[in-house]
């Protein structure tokens, strides 16, 4: 048997059955979203042609894909719940710091603070 909580979790639901969603969990999706949003225009925005493209694909996508790899609900590496948190908490300060850099500083001070009570409450209720 494996140890990760992901084997664990599927050893325990029966199949077809996913848990419900709770209002934090789309709030999650929604700031996670927001997030890759966020890489996308700073991408776009802060840098000259032809850079603004690149960056501009490429921020959001790298975000994404580490994402998908350890953090999301069907992530392709069961991560330690501590390493899942230092990642989500990445994504989010990388978002927070294009705001910060883009000059909307308290918007990417506001955004750090409430992405990150949303993990907080969707992390308890992921232990719960």
């Amino acid at each position: 048997m494996s140890d990760s909580p992901r084997a664990e979790a599927d050893a325990n639901a029966q199949a077809g059955t996913r848990t419900p969603l709770a209002p934090i969990d789309i709030l999650a999706f929604i700031s996670e979203l927001f997030a890759f949003v966020t890489l996308a225009i700073w991408g776009f925005a802060m840098w000259s042609l032809p850079w603004n493209i690149v960056v501009g694909i490429l921020a959001p996508v790298a975000a994404i894909l580490v994402w998908a790899l350890f953090v999301s609900p069907r992530a392709v590496f069961a991560v330690h719940p501590f390493v899942r948190a230092v990642i989500e908490i990445l994504v989010y300060a990388a978002a927070g710091m294009a705001w910060w850099s883009m000059g909307a500083t308290w918007l990417g001070l506001g955004y750090g603070v409430v992405a990150v009570v949303i993990g907080v409450l969707a992390g308890r209720r992921r232990f719960a």
